[in-house]
């Protein structure tokens, strides 16, 4: 399996060579040359364990690392979850839950930064070679990929998070980790603006050559890569029906465009339900071919406070025809106008997907119905997903709702929501009163490069 860019200027690389351009060198994301039919083999996996399917989906895209040294890179990779499923299935009724919070630092995640962490390690290692990580996180991914690469030889992580936009906890369990490899960046702005910064240093390609620059971030393919997996488990958890749909809360479309991908694959996935919170470009996108940035608005569900969502180019890749062309003008308009259009009609838009937007006071109803009814409790960023999953369900269609993180990482939304029930987790209590460390920043991608080239010193 080979790999090339969205945009035309990259083609016929290798998985480990993806692995480390991360995004690809013409400012595209870099996608497998064609996305494999499994239709043929699927069923046969409905007695493998996580860690054996995992095997089975990846293999098909990797085939320039041995297939027991994959084997041993996936064992490693999902040993560090607390449920031998990895990601289970709990049964709430009119929806199944799919819970992908059972990783090291309670968030969905964990599933594909636990697995890079360790794909860059060997990689490295066989190449003699030392990497940069440079990540951008609205939550949950810098923690995820920090606790991926923690200690690690031959690699520096440096993590951006908007300055008091990420839950406390969320804070805290990026800035709780001294080890010396790991340098944290309270960037002074928004996700998009760490974004934005982020783009604009892989963009300067002597810089990320000379500095051995490396995305942990979803534009790198190994992280849908490994999203895809848990797709066909929840297919084989469900009893292998003949139509499912799937609601998926998301902001950077990374997690539902892996459901996508798996879709092309063969999983008989009917619609993919697209869950935004108030900051709705997917959604509009959905609905009306319209492209359009606005301004970020703060919300209970802050991993998904995005306006400019990097998976999407993957996405209209395939839409457009695999025509790099077209898709490299959309995306520039995009970037200098902050608006670009589908150039037909909405009506020819891929009908897999289905897009709500759920506010805020509805992210907390559902929070409350959801405890209510089946005393269970869920996220707000799960809430969303379910409570467009409930607008878009079908009579007799099974549908699947993703649950992205654990609820007690979001301490406030959960108060707000239910005041009289406590949420909380041994992992996340052992935070309290652990020395912390930062760097404060503004959003200016020089002072950011200057920090890597010091090794994370002012």
């Amino acid at each position: 399996m080979k790999y090339q860019s969205t945009r035309g200027g990259v083609s016929g690389i290798a998985f480990k060579d993806a692995v480390i351009m991360g995004l690809a060198d013409d400012g595209g994301l870099l996608v497998p040359e064609f996305l494999p039919d499994v239709s043929a083999q699927m069923h046969g996996w409905v007695s493998l364990d996580y860690k054996a399917l995992a095997l089975e989906v990846m293999s098909r895209f990797v085939d320039d690392i041995p297939r027991a040294d994959l084997e041993a890179l996936i064992d490693k990779s999902y040993s560090t979850f607390d449920d031998p499923e990895v990601t289970p299935v709990t049964d709430l009724g009119p929806y199944a839950v799919l819970e992908l919070f059972h990783g090291p630092t309670l968030a969905f995640k964990d599933i594909a930064l636990q697995f890079l962490g360790n794909v860059f390690e060997y990689i490295l290692t066989e190449r003699g070679a030392e990497v940069n990580i440079l990540g951008a996180t609205s939550g949950d991914t810098g923690s995820a990929a920090i606790a991926g690469v923690r200690g690690k030889a031959n690699i520096n992580i440096y993590i951006m998070f908007p300055e008091g936009k990420t839950s406390q906890l969320q804070e805290l369990q990026m800035t709780t980790i001294l080890d010396d490899n790991v340098h944290n960046i309270a960037i002074e702005g928004t996700f998009d603006d760490c974004q934005g910064v982020l783009k604009e240093a892989f963009s300067d390609l002597s810089f990320k050559q000379q500095y051995g620059l490396a995305a942990v971030n979803s534009v790198n393919w190994a992280r849908v890569l490994a999203q895809i997996v848990y797709y066909f488990k929840a297919w084989n958890q469900l009893g292998q029906p003949d139509c499912f749909d799937v609601a998926v809360p998301t902001g950077n479309f990374g997690n539902i465009f892996a459901g996508y991908c798996a879709r092309q694959m063969g999983l008989p996935i009917g619609r993919l339900v697209l869950a935004t919170n108030a900051n709705d470009i997917l959604c509009r996108f959905f609905n009306t071919g319209r492209y359009e940035r606005e301004e970020v608005q703060f919300t209970y569900s802050p991993a998904m406070d995005i306006q400019v969502s990097s998976n999407l180019e993957r996405y209209l890749y395939y839409l457009m025809g695999s025509d790099p062309d077209r898709v490299r003008d959309f995306m520039e308009t995009f970037a200098s106008t902050g608006v670009a259009s589908y150039p037909f009609n909405t009506s020819s838009l891929d009908d897999t997907f289905v897009a709500s937007s759920v506010d805020n006071e509805a992210t907390l109803a559902q929070i409350r119905s959801v405890y209510d009814d089946f005393g269970y409790l869920v996220d707000p960023h799960t809430a969303i997903g379910l409570a467009a999953g409930a607008q878009h369900r079908r009579d007799g269609v099974p549908m699947l709702c993703l649950a992205t993180a654990h609820p007690a990482k979001f301490v406030d939304a959960m108060r707000e929501a239910m005041p009289d029930v406590g949420v909380t987790h041994p992992t996340l209590e052992a935070l309290a009163g652990l020395p912390t460390r930062k760097t404060p920043m503004k959003a200016d991608v020089n002072a950011v490069k200057a920090f890597i080239e010091t090794g994370g010193r002012i």
